[in-house]
């Protein structure tokens, strides 16, 4: 049994109760319900297999591994380039919303759980989730490739949440797909690991119609 709080960390910036409003964004799964392209357990986990394969470990988790290399050595100058290469990738005004947004509450987040230089970079943690996420997983001690599965299990578990709800699908389905898309994560992350920053770069055209889509769908249960 481990006793490392480096885990413990992880698990609390992973977490679904994190005060980051990730519950009330769909990215684009919402319209993408309504537009009959998402109607089962089968096709949400296609849609999400997909991503994870794609911009996911091309662009979100090599950008985080920077990030995080960036925030162990110090260089606020390499994470503040890293937050705005990963923010000009974002395909839709909704998505690089939800980004600034999650990473203002972030950052606050981590100035009250006073992380140790938090306060004072407190403008450039907020420009991003991904930012403040790896801000603080650096500082708490957590290793790189824990980081990008915790922060992939956070985007994964968020999104399947939502479809559950959406969809609608049964918990235990919601779960089944989980189950399943666990064994993707990995390779992800090994993938992102090993990317060159030359070849870091991701567009999924679905994903960004559906949340262009969904910006100005006429109900929404999710934010845009």
């Amino acid at each position: 049994m481990t006793t490392d709080p480096a885990l413990l960390r992880l698990l609390h910036l992973a977490s679904p109760s994190l005060p980051t409003g990730a519950f009330a964004y769909s990215q684009g799964i919402e319209w993408a319900v309504e537009r009959g392209w998402l109607r089962t357990a089968a096709d949400l986990e296609a849609w999400l297999c997909d991503q994870l394969r794609t911009t996911q470990s091309s662009l979100d988790l090599p950008i985080l591994a920077r990030m995080h290399g960036a925030a162990r050595q110090g260089d606020e100058a390499a994470l503040a380039d890293w937050t705005v290469r990963l923010l000009a990738s974002r395909e839709t005004q909704e998505l690089r919303a939800e980004e600034s947004n999650r990473g203002r509450a972030l950052a606050d987040l981590l100035v009250s759980l006073e992380v140790p230089g938090a306060a004072g970079r407190k403008p450039l943690l907020a420009r991003a989730q991904a930012t403040g996420f790896a801000y603080a997983a650096a500082h708490w001690g957590i290793e790189p490739a824990p980081t990008l599965i915790g922060y992939a299990w956070g985007w994964l578990e968020n999104l399947v949440l939502a479809a559950i709800k959406i969809i609608p699908l049964g918990q235990t389905q919601g779960h089944q797909t989980l189950s399943r898309l666990i064994e993707v994560v990995p390779e992800a992350v090994e993938r992102a690991l090993a990317l060159e920053d030359d070849a870091i770069g991701a567009s999924s055209p679905a994903l960004a119609i559906a949340s262009s889509r969904h910006e100005t769908q006429y109900t929404r249960l999710f934010r845009s």
